[in-house]
């Protein structure tokens, strides 16, 4: 009903147009939305005071004159046109027109809701890509939720969406991992061998080691005086860990050699990709590629060269550095270090030349909120490379807090020093843990409520709304068990002629779903979806607690049994686009 609404303005704004009242090249956003007061009609639209400049006339008589052009137009839809206030256009329309939307809602099920308005755009979703140097925690959760849901929405919408997952699997804090999975393996024979104080800590890189063990033997074994003769003092002996690590992962290289020093890293890389392909498997996240960062070296080249090439680079105190501040960052940047190495910064230039190289619209980058800095840099470059930094679209993601009630949870956790999303899961659920990621702005910050997460109340929103669906599930089986039928046509004509006004309020919540479907993926915010979730399943459940659907009265039942199809068809739909499942029994 709103399209229609929306077309008979637009009809009526081109008369005035024809006829003078507004210039050729009037611009205007049209607004039409469901009154919230319903003395004041069905929907309203407030185009007459959006254009009243350019018509350089008062709201109202504009109004008047909009009201007149809609009105020359036949609809059977509109019983009434109503102009309130200072030019505020409300919409009165017949009882049918707010049921019509039944039709569509069976006729196409699953694809309810979807449209085309992304036209095909090619569009990226990179999400949650930590580094795999330890297991998912609860702030990885999160982003992995809202990556999730967004590319879903986007997809529902019409876009082309390609999920990545970018593996950082080159770099000192791959290094660092090697290391500490060696010295842990290393440890199995020598106790004795010190534990670097900054290596990666948890009983998971103690498993990792033990499987090197089994592969390798002894084979991967040295003398612990060959391995810590001439190393510098660690943290606890009044050195500097950083020095004190570098140094060890150095010594590990020249011990092991290249191929013996590659087969650790690679054990600790694989079982910790493992590990996170398979977490977020079972969470319901999965991704079309996930893109070595390792395979990036050309490219790297490739970016430098060209920002040189720009006159974009410069060397000072005998590293590389980019003049980032030439395009709105604080400070230039170093892309290669004095040591001939490229710097982290330098990849991520090179991973978005690639990015738009493989010919995607746009690209969306989902990190965390501590990554805010990183972003004027990254625009900074791709502007330097003479591509539209527009393009890349940042969100940024709070880390998720969690309390027990009112009490902040310190769990226990296999890594020692994080909660693990896994840990999460096993707790609360997939379901509880992908809707509550997902049931506020991104950039906000939240609290993660076990407790709630857990209950069965209608405090807890996914346990309400998914009962909601169930209950419906329970209906159809009491209609079965009593040997009755159901006829959608006949429930849709009932409804048409003589819904109460609950089941008109239900019908247009039913009528908003496609909008609040393409406003949550064209603004990049599922919290849109959550909340209209949650409204359509209060209003079903006050409606079904108020009216016995399985009633004697044929047309009555029938009318009960459709419209409460639909809103199963519905919450169906929201669900499965937020990762989330629609059970039949609870």
């Amino acid at each position: 009903m709103k399209d229609t609404i929306s077309a008979l303005i637009e009809n009526s704004l081109n008369t005035l147009i024809a006829e003078g009242v507004l210039p050729d090249d009037s611009s205007y956003k049209l607004n039409v939305e469901p009154s919230k007061d319903k003395s004041h009609g069905d929907f309203a639209s407030n185009i007459a005071l959006v254009l009243a400049k350019q018509a350089k006339s008062a709201p109202r008589s504009l109004a008047e004159k909009i009201v007149a052009a809609i009105e020359s137009q036949a609809s059977e839809s509109i019983t009434r046109i109503e102009i309130a206030g200072p030019g505020f256009i409300n919409f009165y329309v017949n009882q049918a027109s707010n049921f019509a939307v039944l039709e569509g809602i069976f006729e196409q099920g699953e694809r309810f809701g979807r449209s085309k308005i992304g036209n095909g755009e090619k569009v990226q979703v990179e999400f949650v890509s930590a580094n795999p140097t330890g297991p998912l925690h609860v702030g990885h959760g999160r982003g992995a939720a809202y990556g999730a849901s967004v590319a879903d929405l986007l997809e529902a919408a019409g876009f082309d969406v390609h999920r990545e997952y970018y593996v950082n699997d080159a770099g000192r804090q791959m290094n660092i991992l090697a290391a500490s999975v060696w010295l842990r393996y290393l440890q199995e024979k020598h106790p004795s061998i010190p534990f670097p104080d900054n290596g990666y800590k948890g009983e998971y890189i103690l498993e990792i080691a033990t499987r090197l063990r089994q592969s390798h033997g002894e084979h991967l074994m040295v003398e612990t005086q060959a391995l810590l003769d001439g190393l510098p003092k660690d943290e606890r002996e009044g050195g500097d860990k950083e020095l004190y690590i570098d140094a060890l992962i150095g010594r590990a290289r020249a011990l092991l050699g290249g191929e013996n020093y590659t087969t650790v890293f690679n054990q600790g890389l694989n079982a910790i990709v493992g590990d996170i392909r398979d977490d977020l498997g079972e969470f319901g996240v999965h991704y079309q590629e996930w893109f070595s960062e390792a395979s990036l070296q050309s490219d790297i080249d490739k970016a430098l060269t060209r920002l040189d090439e720009k006159g974009h680079l410069y060397e000072q105190d005998g590293a590389l550095w980019f003049r980032s501040t030439q395009f709105g960052d604080d400070k230039d940047r170093v892309v290669k270090r004095d040591n001939g190495e490229t710097t982290y910064f330098a990849s991520d230039i090179a991973y978005h030349l690639n990015k738009f190289e493989r010919g995607f619209d746009r690209v969306i980058n989902i990190w965390g909120a501590d990554h805010h800095g990183y972003i004027p840099r990254v625009k900074a470059a791709l502007t330097a490379l003479g591509l539209d930094s527009d393009r890349l679209d940042v969100r940024l993601v709070q880390f998720a807090i969690l309390y027990r009630g009112k009490e902040r949870v310190q769990m226990s956790t296999r890594s020692g020093s994080f909660v693990t999303l896994r840990e999460l899961r096993e707790e609360v659920g997939n379901d509880a843990a992908r809707f509550f990621y997902v049931t506020r702005k991104a950039e906000q910050h939240m609290d993660f409520d076990l407790d709630l997460a857990k209950s069965q109340s209608k405090d807890n929103p996914v346990y309400y709304i998914q009962y909601a669906h169930a209950r419906i599930a329970s209906m159809l089986r009491k209609l079965s068990e009593m040997g009755a039928n159901f006829d959608l046509k006949a429930g849709s004509e009932t409804l048409s002629e003589q819904g109460n006004e609950s089941e008109i309020d239900i019908a247009k919540r039913l009528n908003e779903y496609p909008r609040k479907l393409e406003t949550a993926a064209t603004s990049l915010e599922p919290h849109v979806l959550t909340h209209y979730l949650r409204d359509l399943a209060s209003e079903f459940h006050t409606y079904y607690n108020a009216n016995k659907v399985l009633v004697d009265d044929i047309a009555i039942r029938n009318a009960r049994i459709t419209l409460s199809l639909a809103v199963q068809q519905v919450l169906h739909n929201g669900l499965k686009l937020l990762g989330v499942s629609a059970p039949n029994e609870m």
